[in-house]
């Protein structure tokens, strides 16, 4: 192991002060602690360094101080337990029940360590958002972090460091955020947020200067996809274009404007995306995707044996032979033949057959149940609040729909992808349901507000008529 240099040393210490200035902060705003754990559970900080804060276990430290913060510190008023928490409870416990029955005891051990608090602190988090500045403080925190990745991605693919498994990030690691398709679904799922704050954040108020950014962090989330050639980017960038069309009032503009964006970059784009994006059609001639097809297959199998379901990792017990064609070029004759392949031990690359593998068929309705309640949540507020006018309410429909989008997106690269309980749109539930609950408090007070208001107008009229008698 190389010796630590002098600036090997310096950003740990940047790291470790910044955390501590924060821990320090907390100790009159104990709502920091929580914006704190979010970020270094986005980035990682401890993998980044490379001495002693790799030592200590701060996001252990972080994840303490926002629970311990909210329950000594924090005043709770507003603070509710909302169905969409319940049902990440029980996915937390029957996760907990499948995992002491697992088939591969040690594997599912592992994975367990860190889903338990992914869950928790979803559940957790949406019990300290109970105003807008808590609400827009967690989304930037969250936007932000993933930004510091997303912005070093970009600038990596502009410079030519880009593709398939090639383009390391922060740490040397494809695990979490920053595994490569990961990344890409997260940094074009965060883009409607990012427009959001362009218009009604309260932080960092709407100015040329937020736009400008905004832009060009746009681009740097688009290009994610690019450098990472994430074939599931692809498609998150197709669902997130088709679903601007609904608040889009130049459709026909908007569509032909993408459309002039996407030639002109064709020309830049290198042969190996295109090479790796054509495999979306023909999937077949790809062994990534054509062992997810056999994959999924098995999984339909293995949960008609076993519907509750093998634990986390439980696709190491999977074994299966697929047909590939092999391609033969002699000169200007390519010639095509099918050869069978035998694979074992492939992981699920996508959500729905890892929660229906791992936690069967009650959880895979769980965790649907979730997602669905939060889109249908989302839509409503939509429609309660789009019409206010209020400076102090107009912001409450377009977070709704920006959250929508995300969630769609996300669930859109889910498919494709074992990212069931990845951390960042887990806390992206947390905030919706954080707003819901937000929303539900203001009815409740405006309808207690007209209520009363009724009663004192009924009074003084019944003394209005005493009088007038």
């Amino acid at each position: 192991m190389a010796r630590p240099t002098a600036p090997t040393r310096v950003l740990d210490l940047v790291l470790l002060a910044f955390i501590g200035y924060v821990l320090v902060l907390g100790l009159r705003r104990s709502f920091l602690w929580v914006l704190l754990y979010v970020y270094i559970d986005i980035l990682a900080p401890q993998r980044i360094g490379f001495t002693l804060i790799t030592t200590i276990p701060v996001s252990l430290i972080a994840f303490a101080a926002a629970f311990g913060g909210w329950l000594a510190l924090d005043r709770k008023e507003g603070a509710r337990f909302t169905l969409r928490q319940g049902l990440m409870l029980a996915l937390l416990v029957y996760c907990w029940w499948t995992t002491g029955h697992a088939d591969f005891p040690v594997e599912a051990q592992t994975k367990w360590d860190w889903v338990w608090k992914a869950l928790l602190f979803a559940i957790f988090l949406p019990l300290t958002l109970t105003t807008r500045a808590r609400i827009e403080g967690l989304a930037l925190v969250l936007l932000l972090s993933v930004a510091t990745i997303v912005i070093g991605t970009g600038m990596k693919t502009i410079l030519g460091g880009g593709g398939y498994q090639n383009l390391k990030f922060f740490v040397n690691d494809n695990s979490g955020i920053y595994e490569s398709s990961t990344l890409a679904t997260v940094a074009i799922g965060l883009i409607p947020m990012l427009w959001w704050f362009v218009r009604h954040g309260t932080i960092f108020r709407p100015h040329w200067t937020v736009t400008v950014f905004a832009v060009a962090l746009t681009f740097a989330c688009l290009l994610v996809p690019i450098g990472t050639e994430a074939r599931t980017g692809l498609l998150c960038i197709a669902a997130l274009a088709g679903l601007m069309l609904r608040y889009t009032k130049r459709r026909f503009l908007f569509v032909a404007g993408a459309a002039v964006l996407g030639l002109t970059a064709l020309p830049f784009l290198p042969q190996s995306y295109y090479n790796r994006m054509s495999t979306i059609a023909q999937p077949g001639g790809d062994e990534s995707a054509s062992t997810r097809v056999a994959v999924w297959e098995w999984t339909l199998n293995y949960v008609a044996e076993k519907p509750f379901g093998g634990g986390f990792d439980a696709y190491r017990s999977n074994r299966f032979a697929y047909v590939m064609p092999v391609k033969q070029t002699a000169g200007n004759t390519t010639t095509v033949t099918y050869q069978e392949v035998e694979d074992k031990g492939r992981a699920f690359h996508s959500s729905v057959f890892e929660m229906l593998g791992e936690q069967g068929w009650p959880g895979l309705i769980m965790w649907l149940s979730l997602h669905f309640i939060g889109l249908w949540q989302m839509e409503r507020l939509q429609r309660r609040w789009k019409k206010e006018e209020d400076e102090a309410t107009r912001w409450i429909a377009p977070l709704a729909a920006a959250l929508q989008m995300g969630a769609i997106i996300y669930l859109v690269g889910a498919l494709f992808q074992g990212i069931a309980y990845q951390p960042v749109m887990l806390m992206l539930v947390g905030l919706q349901i954080g707003l819901h609950t937000y929303c539900l408090r203001i009815d409740s007070a405006r309808s207690l507000l007209d209520r009363s208001t009724a009663r004192r107008e009924a009074i003084t009229g019944q003394v209005r008529g005493a009088v007038a008698a």
